[in-house]
C-alpha cells in the first residue's frame, strides 16, 4: 500500500510522520465536536444506515447530501436523540450522547427544518427571543440580541420587530426560523433541507445568509440537502451519503477533482462530458424556470459545457443564458440540469 509521509523539522532532526498518525491526531478530540462510532439503523429489519463513521470538526459547515432514502435525515435525527441507533456510538465534545441529560444536549443545539413552523400569535421578535426567554436572558439583553440578528439578515428592526408571521414571506418566515435556532448561540445547528421548497432567489438569498452567518459566528453546521449544487456551494466539506452508507467525505474541490465511484460523479454530473448537452435545446424544451428581468443574475453562453456549468450553479445557484447574439434565451437552476440530464438519459435507454 503506497503510504503518503510528512515531513517537519525539529531541531537538527528530520522526523516523518505518516497518515495513520495525522489520522490518530485529527480524531484525537481537540477539534471535534461530532464523533459517529460504527452507527447502525435499521427500521422493520430494513437498514437505513450501515456502519456509519463521520467525524465533524468544531466551526464546520459541514453538509450531507444524497438522494431521498440514503439515511441522511435519519443520521441528523440521531444527533439531538430523536433517533436512537441500534449500534455503535455518537459523541458531542468527546462525551456520549446517551450519557448527556437530553435537556442539556438539546440546549446546545438548534434546529432549522424545511417547514419553519413559527408561533401564528407571537411577534418576530418573540419568536425570535423564545429560547433566551426559557433560558431567563434579561429583557433588554434579549431585545440587543433580536435587533442584532434582524439587521445581520438585512431586516430592519424597527420594520419586522412587532410585525406577525403571517405578514412575512416565505423566505423571511425561513429567516426568522434561522434566527430563532441560532439566538442562544448553540454549538451545533442542525439543517433539515430548510430550502427546498423556496423559490430559485429566496433559496439563494438564504443560502447566502446562511453563508454570512456561519462566517461571521463560527457556529457548527449540520445542513442536509438532496441538491447537488446546495452542497457543492454551502458545504465547506461535504458527505456523501446513498443507501445508508456514506461514500465520500471531503471539500468540494476535493470532490469535483476525485469523485470515489460511478455513483459520486452520476449524481454530481462529473462522468458526462461527451453527453449531448444543449442550453439552448434545454431552454426550448422547457426545462428552464421561469425569467425575472427584474433579477439581477450571471448571465452564461449558450455555449457553456456541462462540466464548466456545474461550478457556476455551484456559486450562483440561478443564471441566465444567453445566444451569439447577447439575447437572453431563458434562466435555468440546478434542478433544470437534474430534469435535463434525467430526460436525456430516459432518451437513450428508449432509442
Amino acid at each position: 500500500m503506497n503510504r503518503k509521509v510528512y515531513y517537519c523539522k525539529l531541531s537538527s532532526e528530520t522526523v516523518n510522520i505518516s497518515n495513520d498518525f495525522i489520522n490518530k491526531l485529527n480524531r484525537s478530540g481537540a477539534h471535534i465536536l461530532l464523533d459517529f462510532k460504527h452507527v447502525k439503523k435499521s427500521f422493520k429489519n430494513v437498514p437505513v444506515l450501515n456502519d456509519l463513521n463521520l467525524h465533524i470538526n468544531k466551526g464546520e459547515l459541514f453538509v450531507l447530501v444524497g438522494p431521498s432514502g440514503s439515511g441522511k435525515t435519519t443520521t441528523l435525527k440521531m444527533i439531538n436523540r430523536l433517533i436512537d441507533p441500534m449500534s455503535g456510538t455518537i459523541e458531542f465534545e468527546g462525551q456520549n450522547i446517551n450519557k448527556i441529560p437530553l435537556h442539556d444536549l438539546r440546549s446546545q443545539i438548534g434546529y432549522v427544518l424545511q417547514q419553519i413552523a413559527l408561533f401564528p400569535n407571537m411577534t418576530v421578535a418573540e419568536n425570535i427571543s423564545l429560547l433566551p426567554d426559557l433560558q431567563k436572558w434579561p429583557k433588554d439583553k434579549q431585545r440587543k440580541r433580536v435587533d442584532d440578528l434582524l439587521l445581520g439578515v438585512g431586516l430592519p428592526p424597527e420594520d419586522y420587530r412587532k410585525r406577525m408571521p403571517s405578514d412575512l414571506s416565505g423566505g423571511e418566515q425561513q429567516r426568522i426560523g434561522i434566527l430563532r435556532a441560532i439566538a442562544t448561540e448553540p454549538k451545533l445547528i442542525l439543517m433539515d433541507e430548510p430550502f427546498s421548497a423556496l423559490d430559485p432567489i429566496s433559496k439563494k438569498t438564504l443560502q447566502d445568509v446562511v453563508i454570512n452567518l456561519h462566517e461571521e459566528l463560527h457556529n457548527t453546521i449540520v445542513f442536509i440537502t438532496h441538491d447537488m449544487s446546495e452542497a457543492l456551494r454551502l458545504g465547506t466539506r461535504i458527505g456523501i451519503m446513498h443507501d445508508g452508507n456514506l461514500i465520500q467525505v471531503g471539500t468540494p474541490d476535493e470532490i469535483r477533482r476525485a469523485p470515489k465511484n460511478s455513483f459520486v460523479s452520476e449524481f454530481f454530473g462529473l462522468d458526462q462530458p461527451n453527453m449531448h448537452f444543449d442550453l439552448t435545446e434545454m431552454i426550448q424544451n422547457s426545462f428552464g424556470i421561469p425569467f425575472d428581468e427584474t433579477a439581477d443574475y450571471p448571465i452564461i453562453s449558450a455555449e457553456t459545457t456541462f462540466k464548466e456549468l456545474i461550478p457556476i450553479l455551484a456559486e450562483h445557484a440561478v443564471v441566465n443564458v444567453q445566444d451569439d447574439h447577447h439575447h437572453i434565451l431563458g434562466t435555468i437552476n440546478a434542478q433544470s440540469l437534474v430534469r435535463y440530464g434525467a430526460s436525456m438519459a430516459n432518451s437513450e435507454v428508449t432509442h
